[in-house]
C-alpha cells in the first residue's frame, strides 16, 4: 500500500474494493456509502455478484463518479448449493484486486475474507442464515447449512474488523459464532434529500423482498380485512430461481424503482412492517424520512433503532397489528405525531455519520494490518479534507 506522509496520524484509504449484490438492500447501502465517501477522494470498485444488474442499477452506478463496476453472476453464499460459485468468485475477486490494487477490502459477505488479500479486510454483517432461521423458523438451521456455518466462522476469524448495522445483529453473530472477533456497530444511513413529506393519503404501505419469509407479508393479508384503509406492498415477488409469490387481499405493486418508492412513501400515512427478522431495515428508514407513522414488529433491531418513534406489535399478532393500525387511522393527531417523531429520529441516520464511522473503521483496519505484521515498514499516512 502507498501512503503520503503528513503531520497527522489519521489514515484514509484511496481505493476500496467492495463486494455488492444485485438482490437486496446491500446495493442501496453500497451506493449510499459510495456517495458519502466521494468528497474524501476515495475510489471504490464494486464487485457485483448474485445475478446480473438491472438497467436501473447500471444507471445508478454511472451517476457515481467514484465508482467502477466489475460485474459477475456468481451465486451468493446464502443461496442454494452456492459453494462452487463462491470459490470461483474468490478467484475472480483476487483478479479484480490485482487490477484495482485497493487499500481496503470491504466485504458485504463472509466467506471471501479468508482469501490471500494484499490489503486489510473489513466484513459487514448485513444478515446471517443462522439468525434468520432462528427468528423465522423458531429453531436452529438444519445440517445442510453446516458448510455455511463453517465458512462464515472462518470469514469472521480472518477479517481485521467486523461491522454490524445494529447491536441486535452484533449480538446475533456473537450467539452463533462466539465472541472471539472484533465487531463494531455502524448503523446504515440514507440521504434525507431523496425523500420528502407530501400530503398524506389514506394508505398503508410496506415494502421489501416479498419472497422472503422474514418480511412476514402473509400477516398483512390477514390484517387487510380488519382495517378500513387499503394496504399496498412493493418488492420483488420472485425468489432467485424459484416461482413467484402471490399476495392476496393487498395491492401488490411488484418491484418498482427507488424514485417511485419515494413518491409512494411521500403520500403514505402509515408504514407497516411485521418482519420476523431485520438486522436494520432500510425501508423503515426511508419511510421515517418520509414522515410516515411507523407500525413495526417488536423485534430487537427495531426496538433499538426506533424506540420512542414507532408503535411495536409482536410479529405474529395479526389482531395487534389491526388494532394499532385502526388506532392511527382513527386518530389523525396521533398519526401525525408519530410521523414527526419518525422523521426526527431518521435524520440521525445520515450518510455523513455513516461515512465518518466507516472511515474510522477503515483506519482501524489499516493500523491493525501494519501493527500485526513484523517487519512491515513504518506507517506513512495521508489526511484528506472532506
Amino acid at each position: 500500500m502507498r501512503f503520503m506522509r503528513t503531520q497527522t496520524s489519521s489514515v484514509l484509504p484511496r481505493k476500496i474494493l467492495m463486494t455488492v449484490d444485485s438482490i437486496g438492500g446491500v446495493w442501496t447501502y453500497a451506493l449510499e456509502l459510495a456517495r458519502a465517501l466521494e468528497p474524501y477522494g476515495i475510489e471504490i470498485a464494486f464487485a457485483s455478484m448474485g445475478g446480473r444488474l438491472s438497467r436501473e442499477q447500471y444507471d445508478q452506478v454511472v451517476t457515481r463518479k467514484n465508482v467502477r463496476l466489475f460485474e459477475s453472476a456468481y451465486r451468493l453464499e446464502w443461496m442454494e448449493d452456492p459453494w462452487d460459485d463462491v470459490d470461483r468468485a474468490g478467484d475472480w475477486l483476487l483478479q479484480v484486486a490485482a487490477r484495482v490494487r485497493p487499500d481496503i477490502i470491504h466485504l458485504n459477505g463472509y466467506s471471501h475474507a479468508v482469501l490471500p488479500w494484499n490489503a486489510p479486510v473489513l466484513v459487514v454483517a448485513h444478515s446471517c442464515v443462522l439468525s434468520w432461521w432462528r427468528a423465522v423458523k423458531q429453531g436452529d438451521a438444519p445440517s445442510r447449512y453446516d458448510q455455511y456455518r463453517a465458512r462464515v466462522a472462518a470469514g469472521l476469524a480472518a477479517a481485521n474488523l467486523i461491522v454490524a448495522p445494529s447491536v441486535a445483529m452484533r449480538d446475533a453473530l456473537a450467539a452463533d459464532y462466539g465472541a472471539n472477533f472484533n465487531c463494531i456497530v455502524v448503523p446504515n444511513g440514507r440521504d434525507p434529500r431523496l425523500f420528502f413529506c407530501d400530503a398524506k393519503t389514506d394508505l398503508i404501505f410496506s415494502c421489501g423482498r416479498l419472497w422472503d419469509e422474514a418480511k412476514n407479508v402473509r400477516l398483512l393479508e390477514r390484517v387487510a380485512s380488519r382495517i378500513t384503509w387499503r394496504i399496498a406492498v412493493a418488492g420483488d415477488c420472485q425468489y432467485p430461481g424459484r416461482s413467484t409469490v402471490v399476495v392476496h387481499n393487498v395491492r401488490c405493486l411488484g418491484r418498482i424503482p427507488p424514485a417511485e418508492i419515494a413518491q409512494q412513501l411521500a403520500r403514505t400515512a402509515i408504514f407497516v412492517l411485521p418482519a420476523h427478522y431485520e438486522p436494520f431495515g432500510l425501508s423503515v428508514l426511508e419511510a421515517a424520512l418520509s414522515c410516515c407513522a411507523l407500525v413495526l414488529a417488536d423485534i430487537p433491531s427495531f426496538r433499538e433503532t426506533w424506540h420512542g418513534s414507532a408503535i411495536f406489535v409482536p410479529s405474529d399478532d395479526a389482531t395487534g397489528f389491526a388494532n394499532a393500525l385502526n388506532n392511527l387511522i382513527e386518530n389523525t393527531r396521533r398519526r401525525q405525531d408519530y410521523g414527526r417523531r419518525a422523521r426526527v429520529r431518521a435524520l440521525e441516520f445520515s450518510p455523513h455519520r455513516m461515512a465518518s464511522e466507516y472511515l474510522a473503521a477503515y483506519r482501524t483496519c489499516i493500523h491493525e494490518e501494519f501493527a500485526s505484521v513484523p517487519g512491515k515498514p513504518p506507517l506513512v499516512v495521508e489526511e484528506v479534507a472532506a
